[in-house]
């Protein structure tokens, strides 16, 4: 369940988990809750929210792997030169 309602300094956002049966308020500027309504389109907040954070997760652990990838290519290479002699 999500409420928004008006405060001075932008709006509050609650956040209602129904396995828990808990609420969680926090503040966002007038600004990102028309970003994020517009992103967020029919879902519901909790599904908009996990996918937006299933997202960020799996572009963490992709650039993660890309940099391993990077680093070990790296090492072989210097372990290649070190071969030569």
């Amino acid at each position: 369940m999500l409420g928004l309602r008006g405060a001075r300094s932008g709006l509050r956002l609650k956040i209602a988990n129904s396995k828990l049966h808990v609420g969680t308020t926090i503040t966002i500027s007038r600004e990102t809750k028309a970003l994020l309504e517009a992103l967020k389109g029919d879902k519901t907040w909790d599904e908009f929210l996990r996918e937006m954070a299933e997202e960020i997760m799996r572009r963490r652990r992709e650039e993660a792997k890309r940099e391993l990838a990077r680093l070990l290519e790296a090492e072989e290479v210097e372990r290649a030169k070190w071969s030569r002699y």
